[in-house]
């Protein structure tokens, strides 16, 4: 455990393999919401990581049957959406400015916010059971992130289909989409049998060149990216069925589109 978490962490931190392998778990189940509390203990985690210099990789993973159901829907709403964006893409700004080989262990449903974070990753591991999809659109808004790496992992046409149906997809589905990278049984053990073989016996440093390396046009690309969209996103919450789909969801009914 690592001595500087506290027992209130939205985020419990194993440190494993002498130091050289982190196990971030989000710790809030059975949703594991990624609320603006638990991306900013995520983001000290990637920023504490950039410094210790003996972390190799770091494993993402939930606690209980799931991922994570996605991001808060309320810090979503018109007078908090400015801080959760800054919150929530500051964790991502954190995740490259770290340049730490990175796996996801995805188990039960993995939305939303939670799929963006898993989908960021450099290797994806699913159980059989996962779900994921990126549900935005049916709340009438859409994922900044998402938009932006999806179609890296999957391609342009199987993005554009999340993004703008809003369908979530099983395990098998993603696999050969390319969104997720192996069906495990247990995705955890999968996912550290792979750092244990493929990343561990590699020098921490020469692993973090490697990554800037593999993302050195994408990188610079989303960052620049996420400012544009971060832009058309306050221009999304001015219409008012953005705010009706938020609404709707938060009020447990069916929204009522005015189509503006």
């Amino acid at each position: 455990m690592d001595p500087h978490a506290s027992n209130e962490s939205p985020v419990r931190i194993d440190v494993l393999e002498g130091g050289t392998l982190w196990r971030l778990v989000l710790a809030r189940p059975k949703a594991n919401i990624l609320d603006g509390r638990m991306a900013e203990a995520l983001t000290s985690a990637f920023t504490r990581a950039k410094e210790d210099a003996a972390v190799k990789v770091i494993l993402l993973e939930g606690e209980g049957d799931h991922f994570s159901f996605g991001a808060s829907v309320q810090e979503h709403l018109p007078d908090q959406y400015e801080a959760m964006l800054r919150t929530f893409h500051g964790l991502f700004r954190a995740m490259i400015d770290a340049s730490v080989p990175t796996l996801a262990a995805v188990r039960g449903q993995c939305l939303g916010g939670g799929l963006e974070l898993a989908a960021f990753c450099n290797r994806v591991f699913a159980a059989k059971d996962a779900r994921l999809g990126q549900p935005e659109i049916v709340l009438g808004v859409f994922a900044p992130v998402a938009s932006l790496i999806l179609a890296e992992r999957v391609g342009r046409g199987s993005a554009e289909d999340l993004l703008l149906s809003g369908r979530a997809i099983d395990a098998d589905e993603a696999h050969r989409m390319g969104l997720v990278d192996r069906i495990a049984d247990d995705p955890s053990l999968a996912a550290l049998a792979y750092a244990r073989t493929h990343l561990l016996p590699r020098s921490a440093s020469s692993l973090r060149f490697a990554v800037r390396a593999a993302r050195a046009e994408f990188s610079p690309r989303l960052l620049a990216t996420l400012d544009r969209l971060e832009i058309l996103y306050r221009e999304l919450m001015r219409t008012a069925d953005a705010t009706e789909g938020l609404n709707a969801f938060l009020e447990k009914r069916p929204p009522r589109w005015g189509n503006r």
